[in-house]
């Protein structure tokens, strides 16, 4: 698949990237429908449908049509870009309104970011921030934080938006397991719903990375699920003593609890 640049220029109500094409229609609900190897959604939405709440949304209509995780990513930014004729205008009315039901509590994933936020100590470099809205509410409480993604996509996506909501983010590129940074170069390092993506090998790299990286404390989040969601990426479960023997693992001190999914939380030091 060719690179994918979420800002790219495409015709009113109507984008495409690889096999999947994404159409705005005058009503209707979400629907997918396959032709020729081909994915062709349709969706009837306004700009004030657009926010996080759309991952529900979408999860709950590809029930059953077993949508992996690539093409469930582009059907999302298909559905951003074909409801709002400016690129990057689409992408600031996405980020504004989820930022505005993450602040108001309305957005599923509220509960979680609140938490994150009364977790987190001084400075915060956080792993895995996709979209980058944790980040972004961080800002907005005055925290100095520094996003990172595997994507260079979603951290261009971030530059661009940021500024247009007079926030300051800065991002960095890289591999959670291999952030090129030095060590104790944050208070606060965070993995919020990152380690269900990775492997447990992969994962207990990503948690001495953050170990290293950290000068206070690393706070860790994943959803309790009784199977992995594959279209969202996720590629192995936790419960409350899988986050126990984590903790124990690193040798540190640590508290493990249960709140909308799991937390651990790790002493740094």
């Amino acid at each position: 698949m060719t690179v994918l640049d979420s800002l790219a220029p495409c015709p009113v109500g109507r984008w495409s990237h690889a096999h999947v094409t994404v159409e705005r229609v005058p009503s209707g609900p979400i629907s997918l429908r396959r032709d020729a190897g081909r994915l062709h959604v349709t969706h009837s939405l306004g700009p004030e449908d657009l926010s996080e709440r759309l991952v529900a949304d979408v999860t709950a209509s590809i029930a059953g049509s077993d949508l992996g995780r690539e093409e469930f990513e582009l059907t999302m930014v298909g559905l951003v870009r074909s409801t709002v004729p400016d690129a990057l205008d689409s992408w600031v009315t996405y980020y504004r309104n989820s930022l505005t039901e993450l602040l108001d509590g309305t957005a599923e994933f509220a509960p979680i970011h609140d938490m994150a936020a009364e977790l987190v100590r001084g400075r915060v470099l956080d792993l895995g921030s996709c979209f980058g809205f944790l980040p972004l509410r961080l800002a907005r409480a005055g925290v100095a934080v520094t996003a990172t993604d595997i994507l260079p996509g979603t951290m261009t996506l971030l530059d661009a938006v940021a500024p247009r909501l007079d926030l300051a983010v800065d991002t960095l590129v890289c591999d959670a397991a291999h952030v090129p940074v030095p060590d104790c170069s944050a208070d606060t390092v965070t993995a919020i719903h990152l380690l269900e993506h990775v492997d447990a090998a992969t994962g207990a790299a990503v948690v001495a990375e953050a170990l290293r990286i950290a000068r206070e404390r690393v706070v860790i989040a994943v959803p309790f699920e009784d199977e992995a969601t594959a279209c969202h990426g996720h590629v192995r479960t936790f419960d409350l003593p899988a986050l126990h023997a984590l903790g124990e693992s690193t040798g540190r001190t640590f508290e493990a609890f249960e709140h909308h999914g799991g937390w651990l939380v790790l002493d740094a030091r």
